[in-house]
């Protein structure tokens, strides 16, 4: 653990490997599972009380409606439940999606657990707000960082907390939660827990510059620097992460679909602050060090010829 920064090539391995995988399944889904709120539609879970064919449903709602909508059924919190999606249709269809599956399977009208819908072009707004307030809130942290420390630690807080988002996106598709602003809110709490984590750590390698003996590489500055902090980052990851996984415990299927990727979030902030943005910060630090010693060498060298 006493030479971080000479293995941080090795750290890179773990949120790549997730990365990796989270392409794959976004291959194989054939994208995200963008909830009504961001594409538009109708999205109804309706409780089934057995397990049901997917296809059967769809087929069902595409023969027994008006309008013969095009439907996606998914299995929701448990087998029993299923997620109908379609896209924008009027109330009546509504209706006639919910009493053809009623009608088939002998519903009651309390099995429509949740019914909710919005238009295409609420869904595009809403990409695009979320989008902007991401960035803008990135901008911010980039910003505040560089004013506090300097420029080549705000680039490298922004890249940790890129490889977090990525990390983050990459649970929805290997376990095709809806995304929807629940993520949203998931992503900005991570990016400002794992900050604050980069902040502490940049600031005992700040304290510790100063005083840093002319024989101490940077590199072995900063892994002194993680060590003494390292204490704090865990207990505060821990402590958090108890409450998170009991909610995603005991919590019912809406909060576990934001309690999931907020526990895989915060551990990928904490490992992120700890084990690349400090450690690429002082191979960048160092090797800039040594590209001045050259040059300045290069210099005496010429003035002596």
């Amino acid at each position: 653990m006493k030479e971080l920064t000479k293995n941080r090539w090795k750290f890179v391995l773990i949120p790549a490997l997730i990365i990796v995988i989270g392409i794959i399944m976004y291959i194989v889904h054939g994208g995200f599972n963008f909830d009504v709120e961001f594409m538009g539609g109708v999205r109804m879970q309706v409780n089934m009380h057995t397990e049901f064919d997917n296809k059967e449903i769809a087929d069902l709602i595409q023969e027994k409606t008006t309008d013969t909508v095009s439907a996606t059924v998914q299995k929701g919190s448990t087998n029993e439940i299923a997620v109908i999606k379609t896209p924008p249709v009027e109330d009546n269809v509504k209706n006639e999606i919910f009493n053809a599956i009623k009608e088939k399977y002998s519903l009651q009208d309390a099995d429509l657990i949740s019914q909710s819908s919005a238009s295409a072009s609420f869904g595009l707004e809403t990409q695009r707000k979320a989008l902007l307030y991401t960035l803008l809130a990135i901008i911010c942290i980039l910003v505040y960082i560089a004013i506090r420390f300097e420029w080549r630690s705000a680039v490298m807080a922004v890249v940790a907390l890129a490889i977090n988002v990525v990390v983050m996106a990459s649970v929805y598709t290997v376990t095709n939660i809806p995304l929807n602003t629940t993520f949203i809110a998931a992503m900005l709490t991570v990016i400002g827990y794992s900050i604050n984590n980069t902040i502490v750590i940049f600031d005992r390698i700040r304290e510790n510059q100063k005083t840093r003996k002319k024989d101490e590489t940077i590199s072995a500055m900063v892994d002194r620097s993680i060590m003494e902090t390292m204490g704090r980052t865990i207990n505060s990851t821990v402590t958090t992460l108890i409450t998170i996984v009991l909610i995603y415990i005991l919590g019912v299927s809406t909060i576990k679909d934001f309690s999931l990727p907020l526990i895989v979030g915060i551990i990928a902030g904490a490992y992120t602050s700890i084990f690349i943005a400090s450690t690429f910060w002082a191979a960048w630090r160092e090797s800039e060090m040594k590209a001045k010693a050259a040059a300045a060498q290069e210099r005496k060298a010429n003035k002596k010829k």
